[in-house]
C-alpha cells in the first residue's frame, strides 16, 4: 500500500496544543488522577446558539477540525472519518438519567439523538455542508488507527484526494466515578503517578480531540508521510517483539532504522509491561513517552501522532518526552506503539516527508 501525507495536524488536549511552539511548552501532569482538556474560546468558531446544544466532544472536534482544514487549505474534504472510543458520553449520561428520573416515560429524544457515536462526524459535515463519505469507527484504543487506515485505502484506491481524519473522547462525571471504583483510574493514594516505573495499577485519565488532513500529494503544510499501520486486538506479552519485528519487516526496515519510538506508558504497572518489552528492541533509538502529557483515554494515540508530526517536521524532540538519551542527527522514521489496558494494540509508522 502506498504512503500518504499528513498535511495538517490540530489537537485540543490537556496541553495548550492550539498555540504555536507547542514543543517548548509541554507540562507533565502527575498529581491528579483525572485531567481535563484546555478548551478554546468556542464562540470564536461556533455560533452561541449552537454551543449550548453541543457536548464537549462535539465542540472540541468542531474547533480542531476547523484548524486542521484551515492549515491544509482545504474547504471541502473528500471524506470525513472520525474515531472515538466513548462517543458523546455526556449526552448518553443525560439520556440515561432522564430514563431513570422519568420512569422510562415522557422522554425528549434530543439527548438520545445527540448521544450517538457518529454525532461528531455528522456535525462537522453539517457545518461544512459536506455530502461526501462520512464514517465513524468505534474500536476503543485503535479507533483513530482504523480511521487512518480507511483514509489510506481510499486515497490509494483513487476514491479521494484529501480526507479529514480525527479522533475524540470526552470525560463524564458518572463514568469517571465508575472508572475510579473499578481501578481503571488511579487511586488518589497512588499519586503522584510514576509513568515509567509504576508499581501501582490504574491510569491518569485525560481527554481531547486530534484532527488531521490526509492527502495523496505532499504540500507546503505537510508534516509527515504515513507509511503503514498494523492493528491487533490481542497480543500476548511474549509476542510483543515478534509483533513489532514482523511489522518492521513488512516495511523493509530493521529496529536500527527507527530513529524514534513513541511508547504509550500510562503508569499502569500491569499493562505497561508491553512497552517495557518493546523498548528493549530499540536500544539505539530515541525512546519517548507522552501520556504524562495527555493522560490515558481511548483515543490518546491522536496526541502521540500529533506530537510525532511536529517532531518530524521540526526535527526536534522535547526533553520532557525522552526516556533515554539517544539523539539521532536526523529523525526520519518514527514508530508509535499503543494499546489500552493490554488490548487493541496498534503500530503506526511515520516517515519524514
Amino acid at each position: 500500500m502506498s504512503a500518504v501525507y499528513i498535511n495538517s495536524a490540530s489537537c485540543i488536549s490537556v496541553q495548550d496544543t492550539l498555540k504555536e511552539n507547542i514543543l517548548q511548552n509541554l507540562t507533565p501532569v502527575s498529581s491528579s488522577n483525572i485531567i481535563k482538556a484546555i478548551e478554546p474560546p468556542y464562540k470564536e468558531f461556533i455560533p452561541p446558539a449552537m454551543i449550548r446544544r453541543m457536548s464537549k466532544t462535539v465542540k472540541m472536534s468542531s474547533v480542531a477540525s476547523h484548524h486542521a482544514l484551515q492549515e491544509a487549505g482545504i474547504d471541502q474534504p473528500d471524506a470525513i472519518i472520525v474515531g472515538t472510543g466513548m462517543g458523546c458520553s455526556q449526552d448518553s449520561e443525560k439520556f440515561l438519567k432522564n430514563v431513570i428520573d422519568h420512569g422510562e416515560e415522557f422522554l425528549t429524544p434530543t439527548f438520545f439523538i445527540q448521544s450517538t457515536h457518529n454525532t461528531v462526524a455528522g456535525q462537522i459535515a453539517l457545518g461544512l455542508q459536506c455530502h461526501a463519505y462520512n464514517f465513524t469507527y468505534v474500536n476503543t484504543s485503535s479507533s483513530l488507527e482504523f480511521s487512518l487506515l480507511d483514509a489510506q485505502l481510499q486515497i490509494n484506491d483513487g476514491e479521494a484526494q484529501n480526507i479529514l481524519v480525527g479522533s475524540t473522547d470526552e470525560q463524564t462525571d458518572r463514568t469517571m466515578e465508575l472508572y475510579v471504583l473499578n481501578h481503571t483510574i488511579k487511586q488518589e493514594t497512588d499519586l503522584p503517578a510514576d509513568y515509567l516505573n509504576s508499581s501501582t495499577s490504574g491510569v491518569v485519565w485525560g481527554e481531547g480531540a486530534s484532527f488531521f488532513v490526509v492527502g495523496k500529494e505532499k504540500t507546503q503544510s505537510t508534516y509527515a508521510k504515513l507509511k503503514n499501520i498494523n492493528i491487533s486486538n490481542r497480543v500476548l506479552l511474549g509476542e510483543v517483539e515478534v509483533f513489532i519485528q514482523n511489522f518492521l519487516s513488512q516495511n523493509n526496515l530493521s529496529h536500527n532504522d527507527i530513529d524514534a519510538v513513541i511508547l504509550g506508558f500510562s503508569g499502569d504497572a500491569g499493562s505497561d509491561a508491553y512497552y517495557t518489552k518493546a523498548s528493549k528492541l530499540f536500544p539505539a533509538s530515541s525512546q519517548l513517552y507522552y501520556k504524562h502529557l495527555s493522560g490515558e483515554f481511548n483515543t490518546a494515540s491522536g496526541f502521540s501522532i500529533f506530537m510525532a508530526c511536529h517532531i518530524l517536521r521540526d526535527q526536534k524532540i522535547p526533553e520532557v518526552m525522552k526516556i533515554n538519551t539517544v539523539q539521532k542527527e536526523e529523525i526520519r522514521n518514527v514508530l508509535l506503539y499503543n494499546h489500552l489496558g493490554g488490548s487493541d494494540h496498534s503500530l503506526v509508522l511515520l516517515e519524514k516527508a
